[in-house]
């Protein structure tokens, strides 16, 4: 398997992912309702790994419209998330959807602006195949959270990028911009590199368009495929994690 220099990056920078966000934040919960129920997955699925306790402190990162503050407060409303965003744009959308909760805005995904061992979980969905260092970044997140600490990563398998291109010529949307969807092997070689333990990979949404019995049943293949490559043409890939 491929090792990764600690400083590999991507032909794009942090400030290219935020430039594009910027530039679909006004459409982005528009074209999310679009598909609903294959967006809101990924809080479903993920707030049910995190396994939150009260009085936690959690880093949702990053937050885009803050949807997965809601998912949080449902499990206990004494539990602290902070919604970090590259996106001012997105930042506004959220203030003006979600006035409640708490936003601080990161300049790169590299160097988090906040002290070691400071969260007692993570969350990061849809964002490490977009950042520009994507090693660096998860070390920042290991740096950042405390011993014991759970992670809760989701991204696109390699395998997406072609149903991705084809969805997005026929239908548009929002776009993902920058981005590079890393193979769950590649993933899991970063994930070791940055000191995580891996608990649980699962891939999901085999179908995630559709009637809702094709979607289920989609998921009910891939269920028992895990572990496979059928597992890897799932679009959300769920990696859960722990700092030793």
């Amino acid at each position: 398997m491929k090792d990764y220099p600690m400083d590999f990056r991507n032909t794009w920078t942090d400030s290219d992912v935020e430039a594009h966000w910027d530039r679909v934040a006004s459409i982005y919960i528009e074209e999310n309702d679009k598909l609903k129920d294959t967006h809101d997955q990924r809080f479903v699925e993920s707030i049910e790994y995190l396994q939150l306790k009260a009085g936690q402190k959690i880093i949702n990162i990053t937050s885009r419209d803050c949807e997965a503050n809601d998912y949080v407060k449902k499990k206990g409303q004494n539990i602290d998330v902070i919604n970090t965003e590259i996106s001012s744009g997105l930042m506004k959308v959220a203030q003006e959807h979600r006035p409640y909760v708490m936003q601080q805005k990161i300049d790169s995904y590299s160097k988090l602006p906040f002290e070691d061992a400071f969260f007692d979980a993570v969350l990061s969905l849809e964002t490490l195949e977009h950042v520009e260092q994507p090693l660096q970044f998860l070390l920042e997140l290991h740096r950042i959270a405390k011993p014991g600490a759970r992670m809760v990563l989701s991204c696109p398998p390699a395998t997406s990028e072609i149903p991705y291109r084809v969805f997005t010529f026929l239908f548009g949307g929002h776009g993902e911009g920058p981005h590079k969807f890393p193979s769950s092997r590649t993933v899991k070689r970063w994930l070791a590199q940055s000191g995580w333990k891996l608990l649980l990979h699962k891939g999901t949404l085999l179908i995630p368009v559709g009637p809702k019995f094709v979607k289920n049943t989609g998921e009910k293949i891939i269920s028992s495929c895990q572990g496979t490559f059928i597992s890897e043409l799932g679009i959300r890939q769920f990696f859960v994690c722990e700092k030793d």
